[in-house]
């Protein structure tokens, strides 16, 4: 045989067991999407980690599978109360479930939103969350009963109140309109303000032409959103760190796909938790710097009128708990105590109603 035959026979033969692993290797359409748009923290590990983290994990397990991601980020599906139907339903395979609209449907999830003052660490959140989601019974049956399966947590930094005035003392709340989205309202009673649904998406404009006064929020969300241009008051509270959902797969979607498939997505969670964690911290530092650069006036509650705050909120969780039952009392104690375990003492002792 000739060098010129031998050439054509091995190029034959290379072509043909190409040809072969490209026919061994199968393509997985996944449509993912938010109601936000990427530069949300939310969103932004969907995008930047999550995404990439499944390509190498299945590239890296023997290039079998191959995503094919059809994206549809910043609401093109979606907009933000209707997260949870967007994932249940299929209309996307991967989406951010905000669970903090969903009160009714998913009641469990918004234990944090029911105990605020409890911690202002977004990153231990994220830890104790992504835990007692793949552990815990009753959290783990109220995302099976949503057709849902729980990828990575998602959290916000600690609450303050942005506003177009000063909150000098509690007083300077009576008869005021500030967003305080989903069950975040409870933290308004008996302050003499009035709590107006709404998200980051719906404050700058909403401010800006007098539907509402300011807002409860938290600065990696206020800074992206350039809610600070309307709201050019800062009034640090510290009502805390709060667990706002998850990244979740549709089940149904989930549980057809390859275990090879379905490993990379849990795998690939974890990477998105941890490196959701670390950006809030850093758009959080971030947004303060730029914040304070475009004029925002910062100042503190006092500490006296804080802790009147604190002990004059009225006993939220106690309704709470008679709608969510032993289920609820579970899930309250085992979040009291993943936080003690870590050394954390909450402001106010809400799980006492649960003991």
């Amino acid at each position: 045989m000739n060098l010129k035959k031998l050439a054509r026979t091995g190029a034959v033969a290379l072509g043909a067991i190409l040809a072969l692993t490209a026919q061994a290797q199968q393509a997985i359409t996944v449509n993912i999407g938010s109601s936000h748009p990427t530069a949300n923290i939310w969103a932004y590990a969907m995008k930047e980690v999550f995404q990439p983290e499944v390509d190498r994990l299945l590239k890296e397990g023997g290039n079998k599978y191959q995503i094919r991601w059809r994206e549809n980020y910043g609401g093109t599906l979606y907009k933000f109360n209707e997260t949870r139907a967007a994932v249940m339903d299929g209309i996307v395979d991967v989406g951010m479930v905000g669970t903090v609209w969903e009160n009714s449907a998913m009641p469990l999830q918004n234990v944090t939103y029911f105990t605020p003052f409890a911690t202002t660490n977004h990153e231990m959140l994220i830890e104790i969350f992504d835990k007692l989601n793949e552990t815990h019974p009753a959290l783990k049956a109220s995302w099976t009963a949503q057709n849902m399966v729980p990828l990575s947590s998602l959290i916000t930094d600690s609450y303050d109140i942005y506003a177009n005035f000063p909150v000098t003392n509690m007083a300077a709340l009576q008869n005021k309109k500030i967003h305080a989205p989903g069950t975040s309202a409870n933290w308004m009673r008996d302050t003499g303000a009035t709590p107006v649904e709404g998200a980051l998406t719906t404050y700058y404009t909403n401010i800006q032409t007098g539907v509402t006064q300011g807002a409860l929020s938290f600065a990696s969300g206020i800074g992206p959103a350039r809610v600070y241009e309307v709201a050019k008051h800062l009034t640090r509270i510290d009502l805390g760190a709060m667990y706002f959902g998850s990244v979740a797969a549709n089940k149904s979607f989930f549980d057809k796909l390859p275990k090879e498939v379905q490993d990379a997505f849990m795998k690939a969670g974890k990477a998105t938790s941890a490196a959701h964690g670390k950006h809030v911290t850093r758009t959080a530092a971030a947004a303060m710097d730029t914040m304070k650069a475009a004029g925002l006036q910062i100042s503190v509650l006092p500490a006296a009128e804080r802790a009147k705050w604190i002990n004059g909120l009225p006993d939220i969780i106690s309704p709470w708990l008679a709608t969510t039952g032993d289920a609820g009392k579970s899930v309250l104690r085992a979040y009291f105590d993943e936080l003690r375990t870590r050394g954390v003492k909450p402001l106010r002792d809400w799980d006492k109603a649960a003991r």
